[in-house]
């Protein structure tokens, strides 16, 4: 429960001390995992003193056990290993400190670490950061290289030697880390941020030699893989010898069996590329010469055709083909035309015989009532009745005078009026 302090009345510090020491009683053992980083065995001292490491964060606990609990383990226990531990929280009072107290001390072994990795495997597969899609493709000529490495190391040493027998102008932005041990995975992060923010690097390579299974957990970090992973520069792993396969292989963009292999990948080779561009020039030449050639193949088969020797020839035979069309149409179509006179003068004279003029010519006449009904027989006009007479050359009135008969008129009484 909260305390009740003020300015004026405030707790002294042994009470405070105590407090905390009661709380942190209240605490049950635990299982903790860690990297010891400190090992002190004072001679008859019945204590041993140790600092316990989280590889993956800058945090450590101090740990105390009887010399009997550190004995059992001491011949397969040192700095820099890595164990599991059961312990008890306790509170220093006096140095206001806290500790844990050791009860049993077990090294995770290798074979336990391999199962780990396996399942830390699997799970950042799951994931997706291992995915091929994922993976960014390197630049052909990257102009600045980050490079992480261990100090003085021939890891070092190899990615710049070949990379600049390979291209002399390749310039490196080195970091220099710990490659293992419990300061590794936090600095060769760091390193990594820092050469993924600076736009001038074009590519990373995280390298290492060879080393035990323990050597290389620090590129089997999950931290350092998340960290690889979230990068925006594409990065190369060059970690150990070709059988080592840390989890960073797996993350990074491009997996390098060794560092000199990373530098062959990451930098083109100037010879190679030299006699690639000869050979690409030479065959661009040939490409050229062989369509000029066809070209004018071509060309010359088409000037020693007749039609371009002696353009005027088709013409000529052309305008022969029009006359003779052109005077075969003129027969044709006065053919057409004489015949269509001809059948012209024989209708006119057909409907000359058949009119009624015709008729008129030979002395007929055409008798008519006044409505303009032609007479045809005598019952159809009465006595008196006047009628209109057409001949050949005009008409005139004429009157019925008497009685007509089947057998004709009695008389007709007219006279002519002229034409009308």
């Amino acid at each position: 429960m909260a305390l009740n302090t003020s300015a004026d009345a405030p707790l002294p510090v042994g009470e405070v001390s105590r407090l905390i020491g009661g709380w942190i009683d209240r605490l049950g053992a635990v299982w903790v995992e860690g990297q010891i980083t400190q090992l002190s065995r004072r001679p008859g001292a019945g204590v041993v003193f140790l600092t316990l490491r989280d590889p993956s964060h800058d945090i450590s606990l101090s740990v105390t056990c009887y010399r009997q609990v550190f004995d059992a383990v001491a011949d397969v226990v040192s700095e820099g290993a890595r164990v599991v531990v059961h312990a008890k929280p306790e509170w220093y009072a006096p140095r206001g400190q806290l500790s844990l107290r050791a009860a049993e001390i077990r090294p995770v072994g290798v074979g336990e670490l391999l199962a780990r990795l396996e399942q830390l495997k699997k799970s950042l597969a799951a994931e997706g950061l291992f995915a091929a899609e994922r993976k960014k493709s390197l630049p052909f000529l990257p102009q600045l290289i980050g490079l992480v490495c261990g100090r003085a190391s021939a890891a070092e040493r190899d990615v710049l030697e070949n990379a600049r027998h390979r291209w002399p102008a390749v310039r490196f932005e080195v970091r220099n880390v710990p490659v293992q041990g419990v300061h590794a995975v936090a600095q060769v992060v760091q390193a990594v941020k820092e050469l993924d923010a600076l736009d001038a690097v074009d590519v990373i390579i995280v390298a290492r030699g060879g080393g035990s299974v323990e050597d290389l957990l620090p590129f089997s970090d999950e931290q350092l893989v998340r960290t690889v992973a979230a990068c925006r520069t594409p990065v190369v792993s060059a970690i150990g010898h070709e059988p080592d396969t840390p989890l960073l292989d797996y993350v990074a963009d491009l997996r390098a069996s060794t560092p000199t292999d990373a530098a062959k990948k990451v930098v083109p080779d100037v010879g190679e590329e030299y006699e690639r561009v000869r050979w690409l020039r030479d065959r661009a030449r040939r490409c050229v010469e062989a369509l000029v050639e066809r070209e004018e193949r071509g060309l010359a088969h088409a000037l020693a055709r007749p039609v371009i020797q002696d353009p005027h020839r088709v013409i000529d035979e052309r305008a022969d083909h029009v006359a003779s069309l052109l005077d075969r149409g003129r027969r044709c179509l006065g053919h057409l035309l004489d015949r269509a006179d001809s059948e012209l003068s024989h209708t006119h004279a057909r409907v000359v015989a058949l009119s009624p003029a015709a008729t008129l010519k030979r002395g007929y006449a055409v008798l008519q009532k006044a409505d303009g009904h032609v007479v045809r027989a005598p019952g159809e006009v009465s006595a008196e009745e006047p009628l209109r007479a057409r001949v050949a050359e005009g008409e005139f009135a004429v009157r019925v005078d008497g009685t007509a008969t089947t057998e004709g008129a009695s008389g007709i009484d007219g006279t002519v009026r002229g034409d009308a």
